[in-house]
């Protein structure tokens, strides 16, 4: 069995001109969290964060990735988890299951944005409040801020 690959993580604005090796970048500005691929092949791995990509979670000294991280387009094809600043490898797909969990996440991306776009209750400022919708700019780092401080 492979050993867990111990990693850091930093809080950046943007994207460093060179990413080192086991360290997750965190950009909240973006909604992004850059590493590069934990087999050790060098390849960089984007993860978006949005609701119908990756989520994260800090708990103050350890970084968590959900879901998976499934390096489906590169060579390696490497699959693990991020759970608490460590990556724990995952079995490896078929390229059955892979084709399989991309459609599952096009139908669960398909799903997400037919309702958003259905028209709901207005917010505080009268425009329409849109379920689970994220304003990057402002919205999520309000959001995590509240949640981070209270």
């Amino acid at each position: 069995m492979t050993p867990d690959v111990p990693l850091s993580h930093e809080f950046v604005e943007s994207v460093p001109d060179v990413v080192k090796e086991r360290t997750l970048y965190v950009s909240i500005k973006f909604a992004t969290v850059i590493h590069k691929c934990c087999c050790g092949c060098g390849r960089e791995v984007v993860t978006p964060l949005s609701p119908t990509g990756w989520s994260f979670t800090f708990d103050g000294k350890t970084l968590s990735l959900h879901p998976s991280i499934g390096s489906w387009s590169l060579p390696c094809q490497s699959h693990y988890w991020i759970r608490n600043n460590k990556a724990i490898w995952a079995p490896r797909w078929t390229e059955a299951e892979i084709r399989a969990g991309r459609a599952q996440e096009a139908l669960a991306k398909k799903k997400y944005f037919e309702r958003v776009k259905t028209p709901g209750p207005k917010d505080a400022d009268g425009a329409v409040a849109q379920p689970g919708a994220t304003n990057l700019n402002g919205n999520l780092w309000q959001r995590l801020k509240k949640w981070f401080f209270g």
